[in-house]
Parts: C-alpha cells; sequence; structure tokens
C-alpha cells in the first residue's frame, strides 16, 4: 500500500507542474468502486495529481463526507445539509447518494497520501511533518522522492529532516553499499532524538560490516551524551523557573522576617488572595470587557497588591503588634489567621478549584538552542526579576527603604533618630503581603487556584529565607534560585518527594555551619 503511494509521488514529482493538475480519468471513478484496491489506487492517483482539489476529497473520505452516485459514480462532498461537486467544489443537488466504502487499509492510505500531499506543501511545518512521516516508515521506494524533495527544499529544518529521512531509508534498504552506510550515520546522529538512537543500534546490532557498526555506535554515544546534556540544560531551565516561583513567594516574607522577627504562617494565604483577586477581575473582565481579557494580568497586579497589603496592615495592627517579642505566640497567632483565611475563602468561593486563564502572550512555547521553554514560564521569570529589582529601588532609593533598613539593622537606634518604627512595622508587613499577593498573580496561571494554594508554597519560601540569610534580598534571589535548580537536578535520580528531603538535610547541615544563612546582615543588633 505505502509502495503505492510512494511511486504516485515519483509520478508526481516528475511531472511537469502543469500535469501535476491533471488528475487521471478514473481517479475519481475508482473512489466510486466497491472494490478496496480500486479505492487506494484512486487515493493514490489523486495524492500524485497535486490537483488543488485533491486534499479536500481525500480529508472528506477520512471524515466520511464523500458521496457517490451509483448510477454515473460522480463524487460529491457533504457540506451540512448541503452538496458539492467534488471535481470543482461547486454547490450540487443529487439523490440516492452512498458513501464511499473505507476500511483500515483505505485509512492507512489516507494517512500515507495526506503527508504525501503534505511533501509538496507551502507550509514548511507541513513538509516537515511529512519528512518525519517518511523517516519512520523507511520504505526504499521513497529514495527517488525524497532527492526529488530534498533538491527543491530550501528550508534549513526541513532539509535536515529530509536528509535524516533519507539516511533511514538507506539503512533499513538491503544492499545499500557500505560507504553510503557510513556516509548516512551523521545525518541520523544529527538527529539526536530516541528515534535516531533506535535506529543506530539496530545498526550497530546487526549490520554485517564491522565499520559501520563501529561508527554506529559511536554515534549511539554522542547522541546519548548530547541528549544526557540537553536534558540536564532544560532541567536547569526548569529549576530556574521553579526558582522565579520561590522568589516571588518568599521576598515578601524575607522583608517581614528581617524587620520585624516575625514568622508569619500566614503568608501562603496572602499567595492564595493575590490569586483570587486575579480571578476576580478576571471575571469581571469576562463579564463586562472582554476585549481588555489580555490585560487582565497587568490589572490584577495592582489589585492584588492592594488587597494583600491592606489585609496584611490589618493583621499586623490588629493582632501581632500586640505580640512583638514573643515568637512563639506570634507564630501560633498567624497560624489561626491562615486558618481562618482559608475558611473565609472556601466559605465565599466554596472549596473547589477556580479556573484562571491565561492571556494570549502567555501561550504556547518555543524552542532555544534544543529548550523547549513555555511562554507563560518564562513571563513569570522575567516578572520576578521585575519585582525583584523594583523591591531594591524602594529600599535603595527611597526614605521608606531606608527607614526599613535602619529598623532592620538596629530597631533601637532608629527609634532614638526618631523612626517612627510601629509605622515602619506596619508599612512593611503591608509591603510584604502585597508581594506576596503579586506572586499569587504569578502563580494563578501555573497552580490551581483554591484555598490551600498558598500552603504548597509556604515551607519552601521559610527555606528560602533562612537559606539566604534574614532580611537580605540578594540572598532571597540567589536561595531561590539554587534551590529551585537543585531541586529540579535532584529529581530524576531521587523522585520529587526524595530530593526534597534531600535539600531540607542539606539545608539544615548548612545553618549548622552558617547559623545566619548565605549573607548575613550587619548591624550592632545583629552582632550583639
Amino acid at each position: 500500500m505505502i509502495r503505492i503511494i510512494i511511486l504516485s509521488l515519483l509520478l508526481g514529482l516528475a511531472a511537469p507542474a502543469v500535469a501535476q493538475d491533471a488528475v487521471p480519468a478514473d481517479a475519481y471513478t475508482r473512489l466510486a468502486s466497491d472494490s478496496y484496491g480500486d479505492i487506494e489506487a484512486g487515493i493514490a492517483a489523486l495524492a500524485a495529481s497535486g490537483n488543488p482539489r485533491a486534499g479536500a476529497v481525500l480529508s472528506a473520505l477520512g471524515e466520511g463526507r464523500l458521496l457517490y452516485r451509483p448510477a454515473d459514480k460522480a463524487l460529491f462532498i457533504k457540506q451540512g445539509d448541503a452538496l458539492a461537486d467534488a471535481r470543482t467544489g461547486a454547490p450540487a443537488q443529487a439523490e440516492g447518494l452512498k458513501p464511499v466504502r473505507a476500511n483500515n487499509k483505505i485509512r492507512r492510505a489516507l494517512d500515507a497520501a495526506q503527508g504525501q500531499l503534505n511533501l509538496a506543501s507551502p507550509d514548511a511545518a507541513r513538509r516537515r511533518e511529512a519528512a518525519d512521516a517518511v523517516f519512520k516508515a523507511r520504505d526504499p521506494v521513497a529514495l527517488p522522492a525524497l532527492d526529488a524533495a530534498l533538491a527543491r527544499e530550501s528550508d534549513a529544518g526541513v532539509k535536515r529532516a529530509l536528509a535524516a529521512a533519507r539516511a533511514a531509508v538507506l539503512l533499513a534498504k538491503p544492499g545499500t553499499p557500505d560507504a553510503e552506510r557510513l556516509a548516512a550515520l551523521p545525518s541520523i546522529q544529527a538527529r539526536g532524538d530516541g528515534d535516531a538512537i533506535a535506529i543506530l543500534r539496530t545498526v550497530a546490532a546487526s549490520d554485517p560490516n564491522e565499520t559501520v557498526k563501529a561508527a554506529a555506535g559511536r554515534g549511539i554515544q554522542q547522541v546519548e551524551t548530547r541528549l544526557a546534556v540537553a536534558a540536564a540544560a532544560q532541567n536547569v531551565w526548569y529549576g530556574v523557573s521553579l526558582g522565579s516561583v520561590l522568589l516571588l513567594a518568599a521576598i515578601g516574607l524575607a522583608i517581614t522576617f528581617g524587620v520585624m522577627g516575625i514568622i508569619n504562617m500566614a503568608h501562603g494565604e496572602m499567595v492564595m488572595l493575590g490569586a483570587y483577586t486575579t480571578y476576580l477581575v478576571q471575571d469581571a473582565i469576562r463579564a463586562h470587557a472582554p476585549g481588555l481579557f489580555d490585560w487582565s494580568l497587568a490589572i490584577s497586579i495592582p489589585c492584588a497588591f492592594l488587597v494583600a497589603g491592606a489585609v496584611g496592615v490589618a493583621i499586623e495592627r490588629g493582632i501581632i503588634r500586640f505580640l512583638y517579642g514573643r515568637p512563639l505566640e506570634t507564630l501560633l497567632a498567624t497560624f489561626g489567621v491562615s486558618l481562618i483565611l482559608q475558611q473565609a475563602v472556601r466559605s465565599i468561593f466554596g472549596p473547589t478549584n477556580r479556573e484562571v486563564g491565561s492571556p494570549g502572550f502567555m501561550s504556547g512555547a518555543f524552542d532555544l538552542f534544543g529548550l523547549s521553554i513555555t511562554w507563560g514560564r518564562l513571563w513569570i521569570v522575567l516578572f520576578s526579576l521585575a519585582v525583584f529589582l523594583g523591591l531594591l529601588f524602594v529600599l535603595r532609593k527611597t526614605a521608606f527603604g531606608l527607614k526599613t533598613r535602619a529598623v532592620t539593622q538596629n530597631r533601637r537606634m532608629a527609634a532614638a533618630m526618631g523612626i517612627r518604627t510601629p509605622w515602619v512595622d506596619a508599612m512593611t508587613f503591608g509591603l510584604g503581603s502585597g508581594i506576596a499577593g503579586i506572586a499569587g498573580v504569578a502563580l494563578s496561571q501555573i497552580d490551581n487556584v483554591s484555598p490551600n494554594l498558598g500552603q504548597g508554597y509556604i515551607i519552601d519560601s521559610f527555606l528560602v529565607v533562612v537559606f539566604g540569610g534574614v532580611g537580605n534580598l540578594w540572598g532571597t534571589l540567589v536561595a531561590a534560585l539554587t534551590l529551585g535548580v537543585a531541586n529540579k537536578l535532584f529529581e530524576p535520580y531521587f523522585g520529587a518527594v526524595l530530593a526534597k528531603i534531600a535539600l531540607l538535610v542539606f539545608i539544615i547541615l548548612f545553618i549548622q555551619k552558617r547559623p545566619r544563612g548565605l549573607f548575613a546582615l550587619k548591624g550592632r543588633a545583629v552582632e550583639s
């Protein structure tokens, strides 16, 4: 069956461009036959003709919409409640029609024929798919067709795919000279995927020529090394992506923990409030201004900051300010607040996950030097860095930042200099909570928006803060990226759970050696 299709392809490639549009006289008639062999031959003839109507006719056959009139074998395509002439596409009327017969063999022939049409498609992606199909089929009859396609191909990527397909056919073809088999191996190696390794292993195991076998063995090692490096690089990117999420979740905690010494167990709920704010903003945009949906995340960012920040200030003024200097009571109080916030959200929105859509610019993925990078993750990484740099600017270049750093280094001295430390505490807690709300906007794109959203990040956030150094933003950045990358590099070897346990053990041992973390803040209060 495949040979019929490929022979038809050869005839189509050899014919001049004008002749390719001409369909053999009996091609349509064969499709209306009761014989599956005739139907298969008609499919091959249509595919080889290159006629613009061939794709529509074959698609209609595959979908069960191709009908014929038994009296004169005329073909029609069903389009809803209307009919169209299969040859011309013009509207038509007919009665007593029967569907063209199809079985699994005919469907396989249809797949091959549509792949052949794709090989001549003006779309490079479709030509690439057709080349991959030939690579997997490895039928020797395809060699002349591949040579012709290679000669006229201008796209470098498609040309490499065609060269790999040609090499696979040569290696599968009995009687191929040793020199040609040796020359074909580099094209297989250049493909560098699992299918390429499978072909090279077959050659290394069964080729009668020792030189070819040895070359295939070297090719296997090179491809496996390349795949291992690519997998490690991909894991590093996943680690950077995870680290950016940890940075967003932990950076607000680093501020409040560093300035106020508060172990805020409700920090994860600030993240959750930011995610639900994003949901509400998108819900309002869908209802009242659908055209603004692509701007929904940009609108959600300030809204989430204000909502989470306001809740944070309320918690600090209403509860935490009465518990300064009592860390255990503060931990228990914020843990109780986290439970109250979770239950409040569960009562208002329900326990089920809420859908938060992704704008168009965050959809899809692209390849960069062999790495598969999703736009959503890339935007989150860039957003995390932007938040980090913005926070650095606030703390380094504003009066509020100067007061915050003064309180962090020596609270009593700052109070003696006239700084209102209670006001700094409230605003700092609000700032840290607001940044957690911003983190919720980003996490709504990669995680389930539910009342338990923040619980998955609170422990990791504390690990990041302790490992990087309490109150040090650069330490938080380095710690988040380090833990994220290390976690993703450990996962393939230990599994997700054991990888986290290994990191926890490492941090415990590290803190025993450096109790202040990677980058300890310096100041009289710290050194005393």
